[in-house]
């Protein structure tokens, strides 16, 4: 490039110091310097310049041409993306009814299992208090026919003593004794009875209780799946005070 800038200040400098042709504003310059200095700026010039002429000229046809591609390509990509998105939209939808079917079975077991205690429990509470009532019975049977020997005997014993006014108050006072002991003795069994029906009633409370707590917690596991805190579980319910049984029947 230092070539042409050089033969360009030659040039200045030739019509510069031309000699002018009078009444114009014209020249005379030596034709055969002027065309060497030429031909070397010509020769001077790189290719470079040449080939962006030559993208000049084609300024047109290359912009199209990008363009054209430019527009495949933004085409071909849009059309990829909606292929990804249905495709991870489809993925989602598969892993979605995945998940919530799993949950169903999770839950329907948790179901089952919750059945199958409370059944269990149940046939369990209905043993210890058929037990218990059969217990119960038996306990009170034995008490009355205490009861009736004791009083039969005091008759007795009160029917032989009848001859005389102490044998007669003796016989009276022992009948008492013998009446107030038996009354205690089954006071004693009732409380016995109440006391054992009242132990195995709380077991089974207790066994209950935890059931509820092992139901609760898988329902809160269910529940969590992964987001936020799990819900506490329910405060395990209080037995209930037993309730004795009626002896008087």
């Amino acid at each position: 490039m230092y070539k042409v800038f050089e033969a360009l200040d030659e040039l200045v400098t030739i019509l510069e110091e031309a000699r002018g042709v009078p009444m114009t504003s014209s020249c005379v310059v030596p034709r055969g310097d002027i065309l060497e200095l030429l031909d070397e700026v010509r020769d001077a010039l790189p290719g470079e310049v040449d080939d962006a002429q030559d993208v000049l000229d084609r300024k047109d046809e290359i912009v199209g041409a990008a363009e054209h591609q430019a527009e495949q390509t933004v085409s071909k990509a849009n059309l990829e993306a909606e292929q990804t998105v249905a495709e991870a939209r489809a993925e989602a939808e598969r892993l979605v009814a995945e998940a919530q079917a799993h949950a169903d079975r999770l839950v329907q077991d948790a179901r089952n299992e919750a059945d199958r205690t409370v059944a269990a429990g149940q046939a369990k509470y209905d043993d210890l208090v058929g037990r218990s009532q059969v217990e119960a019975d038996r306990m009170i049977q034995a008490g009355r026919e205490s009861y009736e020997r004791s009083v039969e005997d005091g008759r007795i014993e009160q029917a032989r003593l009848v001859s005389g006014t102490e044998v007669v108050q003796a016989a009276h006072l022992e009948s008492a004794r013998i009446l107030d002991a038996t009354a205690d003795e089954v006071t004693r069994q009732r409380g016995e009875c109440d006391e054992y029906v009242d132990g195995k009633l709380a077991e089974f409370a207790d066994l209950l209780s935890h059931t509820l707590r092992t139901v609760s917690k898988g329902r809160a596991h269910l529940r969590g799946g992964g987001m936020g805190m799990p819900p506490a579980a329910p405060p395990a319910s209080q037995p209930e005070p037993a309730v004795p049984f009626d002896y008087s029947a």
